[in-house]
């Protein structure tokens, strides 16, 4: 169930809904196959990891971030959440456009 995507790697974005509601974040990874994105500093769960020399790993309880669902967070263009659009422009490039402004997302 693989989904386009409006939301890329790097964009900034806000937590619209859950637990981590009204946090910003940049985006590390885009997962399209599941429809989720793994937004820096939100949904961060503890986990146990085994110790394993040969990875280099000590062990213990780590934090890292889960991910969430696309439909949780929303673009932010310019200082505001926006929602995300395409635009077909005349040399027949498609960009995500911003609903709010109107203006090409870079």
């Amino acid at each position: 169930m693989s989904t386009r995507m409006k939301i890329k790697k790097n964009d900034q974005v806000v937590v619209i809904s859950g637990r981590d509601k009204g946090k910003r974040g940049r985006v590390i990874e885009v997962l399209t196959k599941k429809g989720k994105v793994i937004v820096e500093g939100a949904n961060v769960l503890k986990h146990h990891e085994r110790p394993n020399r040969q990875r280099g790993i000590a062990g213990g309880i780590v934090e890292r971030e889960a991910p969430i669902d696309v439909s949780n967070v929303m673009l932010i263009e310019g200082g505001q959440p926006t929602r995300v659009g395409f635009q077909i422009l005349g040399d027949g490039r498609k960009v995500r456009v911003s609903k709010k402004t109107g203006a090409a997302i870079e």
